[in-house]
């Protein structure tokens, strides 16, 4: 069961953070959603950024738990998880008015505490 749950929560953490990727950045960019100018700059680099980093810290969290399962059975990587949902929860709920992003990043803290007990 531990197997599925991890699985499960770094794939759904890379789905997650392709879709706002996706959704929030590339697709506003090509309708031109936004006008010229530095807020605009910031406000896509920001949302590439968390994006981005949800992506790749749910690949690695794939390509490690298929080389090394029992990695995720000892805390420095479950504690890896915790701190990282919790720092893309507090990071969205104080730059992000999108509600999108904040679930994504709390079924993985979810999804992070079930595997954790499970």
């Amino acid at each position: 069961m531990h197997k599925y749950l991890v699985y499960g929560t770094y794939g759904w953490l890379t789905f997650g953070g392709t879709m706002h990727l996706i959704i929030d950045v590339i697709s506003g960019y090509l309708r031109g959603k936004r006008p010229p100018g530095p807020e605009t700059t910031l406000f896509y680099g920001m949302h590439t950024a968390y994006g981005l980093g949800q992506m790749f810290v749910g690949l690695l969290g794939l390509i490690v738990a298929r080389n090394a399962m029992q990695v995720f059975g000892q805390w420095p990587a479950l504690a890896f998880g915790i701190v990282a949902a919790t720092a893309w929860l507090i990071f969205g709920f104080i730059f992000i008015e999108f509600w999108e992003p904040k679930v994504i990043a709390g079924l993985f803290l979810l999804a992070i505490a079930c595997a954790v007990v499970g």
